[in-house]
C-alpha cells in the first residue's frame, strides 16, 4: 500500500536535520564568502585595492574549489572534517564540506553583484576622502544589497541539493533518508515524500529571497 512505508517521525527528524545543515552552513558560507567576494572585487583591475597577484591567487583558489564536484569534495574532505569537528557523520560532519563547496560559489556571486555598483558613486566617495573601508561599508555593500541577497538565495538553494548529496556519506537529513529507504530498500513512497519536501524547501527559500530583494530594492 502506498504510504505504508512512511514513518512520519523519521521524516520529521530528517527534515529537521536538513534545515539545521542548511541554516548552519548558509550562515558560515555568507560569513566567509562575503569578505572573499569583496576581496575578489577590490583587488581586480582598476578597482580600489588593485593587486594582480592577490587577485590571481584568490581567483584561482575559488575556481579550483568550484570545479570539484560536491560528491567528490565530500569524500576528499573526510579526514579534514574529522579533524575539524571530530566526526564525518551526521549534521556536524556535513557542515565543513557544505561550506567549502558553497563559499567560493557565493563569493563569485558577491563579486558579480559589486561590479553592478556605479563607478561614479565610488569615485565620489574617494573624492571626499573616503577610506577603502568606508567605500565598502557605505557604498558597495548597501548599493549591492539586492544582488547580495539574491546571491544568498541562489546559494541556499544550491545547499539544499548539497545536503541531499551529503546523505551518501551518512550526513543525515532527507538525502540520507531517500538513499537508505527510498533507493536501497526500494520504498518509492519514501523517495517521493523526500523529493516533495526538498521541493517545498526550495520553493520557500525562493519566495522569501524574492520578497527580501523586492523590499530592499524599494527602500
Amino acid at each position: 500500500m502506498l504510504g505504508s512505508n512512511i514513518d512520519w517521525t523519521t521524516v520529521a527528524e530528517a527534515a529537521g536535520d536538513t534545515l539545521l545543515m542548511l541554516v548552519a552552513s548558509l550562515a558560515i558560507t555568507v560569513i566567509l564568502g562575503l569578505p572573499l567576494g569583496v576581496a575578489l572585487y577590490a583587488t581586480g583591475r582598476g578597482r580600489i585595492l588593485e593587486n594582480g597577484i592577490v587577485h590571481a591567487v584568490l581567483s584561482f583558489t575559488v575556481n579550483v574549489l568550484r570545479s570539484v564536484p560536491f560528491i567528490i569534495l565530500l569524500i576528499v574532505m573526510l579526514p579534514l572534517t574529522v579533524l575539524l569537528v571530530g566526526t564525518s557523520l551526521g549534521v556536524a560532519g556535513a557542515i565543513p564540506p557544505l561550506v567549502v563547496g558553497a563559499a567560493p560559489f557565493y563569493a563569485r556571486l558577491v563579486e558579480t553583484a559589486l561590479r553592478e555598483v556605479e563607478r561614479g558613486m565610488i569615485e565620489a566617495t574617494q573624492a571626499m576622502g573616503g577610506t577603502t573601508w568606508q567605500i565598502v561599508r557605505r557604498v558597495l555593500l548597501p548599493e549591492a544589497l539586492p544582488g547580495l541577497i539574491a546571491g544568498a538565495t541562489v546559494t541556499a538553494i544550491a545547499l539544499v541539493g548539497y545536503t541531499a548529496m551529503a546523505g551518501v556519506v551518512g550526513a543525515g537529513g532527507l538525502g540520507d533518508l531517500a538513499i537508505r529507504f527510498g533507493y536501497q530498500r526500494f520504498q518509492t513512497d519514501v523517495m517521493v515524500v523526500t523529493v516533495v519536501l526538498l521541493l517545498v524547501i526550495v520553493q520557500i527559500l525562493q519566495v522569501l529571497g524574492d520578497r527580501w530583494v523586492a523590499k530592499v530594492s524599494h527602500r
